[in-house]
């Protein structure tokens, strides 16, 4: 092998390493702000797409029936607000809700069952969802689901981070897991 033979395939390996570091970085994702609703937000591969999840009032009152809204804001597109169809509602992204005290509620995704969440007053007399993140109670702020292949209805999921606030230090709170 010569010098120059050396000197390319080198340069196509270097081109490739650097090309695999580029697509493993986490994409840049728009943070939504400004929605005084907003509860947490939930972001996913393979596009900028947001789920936000906001508290939903009737008659001045957080809605019992339904106290989390759930719609798209598709940056993707042209940043237009829209409602989850109803396959989405039903089988990924919409909310199970279920009283368990007065302004408590336990919540979980139709698709992920298993992952409770609980929309409860704090002492401030503001909304939050609460979880658990490292083992601590948190305030929810965004889920990211790093998805990798599969199909629609079995998506193949690398792993799901889940970023909040710890209550008592105020500072951000960060923990990524596999299902």
């Amino acid at each position: 092998m010569n010098f120059k033979q050396l000197l390319c395939i080198t340069l196509i390996e270097i081109t490739s390493v650097v090309f695999n570091f580029a697509i493993a970085q986490e994409k840049p994702f728009p943070v939504p702000a400004g929605n005084v609703k907003q509860l947490f937000f939930l972001q996913r591969t393979p596009n900028t797409n947001t789920i936000i999840c906001e508290l939903n009032y009737k008659d001045g009152v957080v809605d019992k029936d339904n106290p989390v809204y759930v719609f798209w804001i598709r940056y993707q597109e042209r940043g237009q607000i829209e409602s989850l169809s109803y396959i989405q509602r039903k089988f990924a992204y919409g909310i199970q809700t279920k009283e368990i005290d007065v302004n408590k509620y336990e919540l979980n995704f139709v698709s992920f069952k298993s992952y409770k969440m609980y929309l409860m007053q704090a002492p401030d007399k503001q909304f939050h969802v609460y979880t658990l993140i490292n083992k601590k109670q948190a305030i929810l702020t965004r889920l990211y689901i790093e998805i990798n292949g599969g199909t629609f209805w079995s998506p193949h999921i690398e792993y799901i981070e889940v970023s909040g606030i710890d209550p008592a230090s105020r500072s951000v709170v960060k923990e990524r897991f596999k299902i």
